[in-house]
């Protein structure tokens, strides 16, 4: 009878070794955010959920895109956590059944950027409003994400309140992307264009060529983020208690401790406000 030679031995051990690894790997407990570009784009998740996985032991796997669509991907059940910034559309997203219960967990502001040529003549403005008019009225370059997303939203309601319409002009002074933050910002640098912005978002980025904040300070500009499991009740899949239990580490003491201690150059991007 022949013997196995050692090579042979070695390929065994090795497929056993991965066999195990893979099986560890499945064992491991995880969870899936449903998130907003703008916590990924700043470095905020990067830098808190490695706590919480060393103090739970449950993984986090984020999957970032507007809010839009975090929200649509939620109630297909592709998720057990949201985690975003539009108030009024996650309250309608609990409402429906789609979610158990919503939680402030932090805010930062908006803030209109645009090139420091300023051919609107909105600098130093706290008026968001009347800066949004100014920029139609001298049919100045905006580049709008046009993606849904909280920011889009946001950018929407302002439009709303100046009584324009500026999809009207749309591919001629008024441009929209269909993209996250960074490329549209990227975008609006090109183009020496102006853009609504989360701050955190803007504070982090890293091609700021020609451009600076021009208008910031109106009060509607905040931008809340909530927190909210996916209700298991439409989704029995839905991992209810690893999700509960990233929300009550966030909007608890040492999540939102985590989250007051991230800083970008030194500049604070988000402040929790958990209740």
């Amino acid at each position: 009878m022949l013997k196995p030679g050692a090579g042979w031995l070695r390929a065994v051990a090795v497929a056993a070794a991965v066999m195990l690894a893979g099986a560890a790997r499945a064992e491991t407990p995880f969870i899936t955010v449903q998130s907003t570009t703008s916590t990924q784009n700043s470095g905020l998740l990067d830098a808190i959920l490695p706590q919480f996985t060393a103090r739970t032991g449950i993984e986090v796997r984020v999957v970032a895109v507007g809010t839009g669509h975090a929200i649509r991907n939620a109630m297909n059940g592709d998720g057990d956590v949201l985690l975003v910034h539009d108030k009024a559309a996650e309250e309608r997203f609990v409402a429906d059944g789609w979610g158990v219960r919503r939680f402030d967990v932090m805010h930062n502001d908006f803030v209109l950027v645009g090139p420091v040529e300023d051919p609107a003549g909105v600098a130093g403005g706290q008026d968001a409003v009347a800066a949004f008019r100014a920029i139609a009225a001298a049919r100045a370059p905006f580049v709008s994400r046009g993606d849904d997303s909280g920011t889009h939203k946001a950018e929407l309601r302002l439009w709303k309140l100046t009584g324009l319409d500026p999809v009207a002009a749309s591919g001629e002074w008024y441009r929209e992307t269909g993209a996250g933050m960074g490329a549209t910002l990227n975008i609006a640098a090109g183009m020496g264009a102006y853009a609504l912005t989360d701050r955190g978002t803007w504070i982090a980025f890293g091609n700021k060529a020609g451009l600076d904040i021009l208008v910031e300070g109106d009060p509607r500009l905040f931008n809340q983020y909530g927190v909210i499991l996916v209700n298991p009740a439409r989704h029995p899949h839905v991992k209810a208690r690893e999700g509960q239990a990233f929300i009550d580490w966030l909007t608890g003491p040492e999540g939102q401790a985590a989250i007051a201690a991230f800083r970008v150059g030194g500049e604070q991007l988000f402040f929790p406000d958990a209740r």
